[in-house]
């Protein structure tokens, strides 16, 4: 899972692929993506919510912007791969949204409040 990334990886420059082959191996990711740069570090989802995407972090801002540029829409097996930049703080801002949904969720039940429209 990508929730344990290093706090050293928060100022590296963390791209997120989408819709990648489950089967990808960590080689393979290596020979497509080093191609445009430097890699510091893949991780690959690996669980039944995360199968199919991966963090990649460039050393170099710049390599990660040419990956970019190259490999969104990039046909990988029959996939075509979906390239975003990583940015935290937009990350812990649904996961905060998506906690408080729920929390307000449970205190309906709780009070027995039903929601209206």
């Amino acid at each position: 899972s990508f929730c344990a990334l290093p706090h050293a990886l928060a100022r590296a420059i963390l791209e997120f692929f989408r819709n990648l082959p489950y089967k990808i191996t960590s080689e393979e990711m290596y020979d497509i993506f080093g191609k445009y740069g430097a890699i510091r570090q893949i991780r690959l989802g690996n669980s039944s919510d995360t199968q199919g995407t991966a963090f990649v972090v460039y050393e170099d801002i710049y390599d990660a912007k040419t990956a970019c540029e190259h490999l969104s829409g990039f046909n990988v097996c029959g996939r075509y791969i979906v390239v975003l930049y990583y940015q935290q703080s937009k990350m812990q801002k649904a996961t905060d949204e998506r906690k408080k949904r729920a929390e307000i969720e449970k205190m309906k039940e709780k009070h027995k409040v039903e929601a209206t429209a």
